[in-house]
């Protein structure tokens, strides 16, 4: 797909400025820290079911899941516009060239990888996030307020405690994590999800240099993808997980089986962030088609 320039050329200061583009830069940074801690609290977020049946409160610990998972969604709109200003210096690069700058593929790759780099930090301190969970069901049940509950995080003898008791999972375990009580489904969709909702943003800003009269449009078209991705979660994977969990507190299935199903959670999701790797740039090529479709250009 040719590149459409907003202007035919740009004068010397512009030249030189993109003459010193290269690959590291604060945005990518502030990008890939976030990404790394946004990921780990999504997979640390699967800590709530284990906590839901070790404490019996699975209203709390679902409302301490959706705490996670909104805390990881604001830390995502910091992301965003970190990305925007790696796509807005490759926008300029391409319309001053025409060709879309290699850097910049090289920049979001790296970031999907602090998303993968992410996802194995959640699973390693899964013993730490159900700790968490754990401590925040039963400090709501004091103190009969969530916000009261998460301030108490802010606590300078809170956050010694925790730091003190932060351990890796014991490397024995992993050979007891048989993923045969599990269903196929569940482990497959939540590759595909994963994989679909960790390029989603990566690839629409890419695609956003791609055409660059549409470049609005398939910044915008995110949404869609990440939205697409939420609801194939809500219809085949949070419901599977929500029942063998409910199962675990009824008695029909041991509570071993709700922490290897939260393994093969964390260990799938790996899996997904990995392939996103491959389907990073087709998808934003697909986003592009998409968006020069929206797109009609006036003249």
């Amino acid at each position: 797909m040719n590149l459409r320039p907003h202007v035919p050329s740009c004068d010397a200061r512009e030249l030189a400025y993109l003459g010193h583009y290269g690959f590291w830069s604060s945005s990518l940074e502030v990008a890939l820290a976030l990404n790394v801690v946004v990921t780990a609290l999504q997979i640390g977020a699967y800590a709530g079911r284990i906590a839901g049946v070790r404490t019996g409160r699975i209203g709390t610990s679902i409302s301490l899941f959706n705490f996670f998972t909104l805390a990881s969604r604001l830390a995502t709109l910091v992301v965003t516009p970190a990305l925007g200003s790696l796509a807005d210096t490759a926008a300029r690069y391409a319309t001053c060239n025409g060709t879309i700058p290699g850097v910049f593929a090289l920049q979001l790759r790296a970031i999907v990888a602090a998303g993968t780099f992410g996802a194995v930090v959640g699973t390693l301190l899964m013993p730490t996030f159900i700790m968490l969970f754990m401590r925040g069901v039963y400090s709501f049940e004091r103190r009969h307020s969530m916000l009261r509950a998460v301030l108490r995080l802010a606590d300078p003898h809170v956050i010694f405690a925790i730091v003190r008791s932060v351990r890796w999972p014991p490397l024995g375990e992993l050979r007891t994590f048989s993923p045969r009580s599990l269903p196929l489904k569940l482990l497959v969709g939540n590759v595909v999800v994963t994989g679909v909702y960790a390029i989603g943003v990566v690839s629409s800003f890419y695609a956003s240099v791609i055409d660059l009269d549409a470049r609005t449009t398939a910044t915008a078209l995110s949404g869609l993808v990440n939205g697409i991705g939420t609801v194939a979660f809500s219809f085949f994977v949070d419901p599977t997980t929500a029942y063998i969990t409910d199962q675990a507190v009824k008695g029909e299935r041991s509570p071993d089986e709700v922490r290897t199903m939260v393994f093969w959670l964390s260990a799938t999701a790996i899996v997904g962030w990995i392939l996103s790797q491959i389907i990073l740039l087709p998808g934003a090529y697909l986003i592009a088609a998409g968006a020069h479709v929206f797109h009609r250009p006036h003249s």
